[in-house]
């Protein structure tokens, strides 16, 4: 597979492609609302899209019960969906709590529609999205399966 991915035009001839942008953990839906908030300010909404946060559902047992919660997948990233251009990579840059792009210099990384769309329809799970842009492994099978995990003194 190419690490370049084929941009997607649309009706109005904007190429847009989905990038990985790297934020301090913790704060990927205050910078998702950010770009998305400094797009409209700045005209740029029509190039900058979507922002995704990728989150998973996980069964959590709290005393005795089973709880289903959402955790953020990988902690410290969020998608964007726009057209790649100076002002457009200057904008998310220079966005509060972002550290940068996922790429090599200052070149980011493309991910192809492909990747992006089965992340999204698996809920998750270490697919090419996350192989594309060498983002950290996950155990096997988390697309499969639910994680159960059992808070330290919460049940028996």
């Amino acid at each position: 597979m190419s690490s370049e991915a084929a941009p997607v035009a649309d009706g109005n001839g904007a190429n847009r492609q989905w990038f990985v942008v790297h934020t301090y953990s913790g704060f990927e839906n205050k910078v998702a609302e950010a770009i998305q908030s400094r797009a409209k300010i700045f005209g740029m909404g029509e190039k900058i899209t979507r922002v995704l946060v990728p989150t998973e559902k996980v069964v959590e047992v709290r005393n005795k019960q089973k709880r289903e919660t959402e955790q953020k997948f990988f902690p410290g990233y969020v998608l964007v969906e726009m057209e790649l251009t100076d002002d457009t990579w200057h904008l998310v840059r220079s966005t509060p709590k972002v550290t940068g792009f996922v790429g090599s210099g200052n070149k980011p990384v493309a991910l192809s529609p492909e990747a992006v769309e089965n992340h999204a329809q698996h809920g998750g799970g270490r697919g090419e999205a996350e192989a594309e842009v060498g983002l950290p492994a996950r155990r096997q099978g988390a697309r499969d399966r639910r994680t159960v995990r059992q808070l330290p003194g919460h049940g028996g």
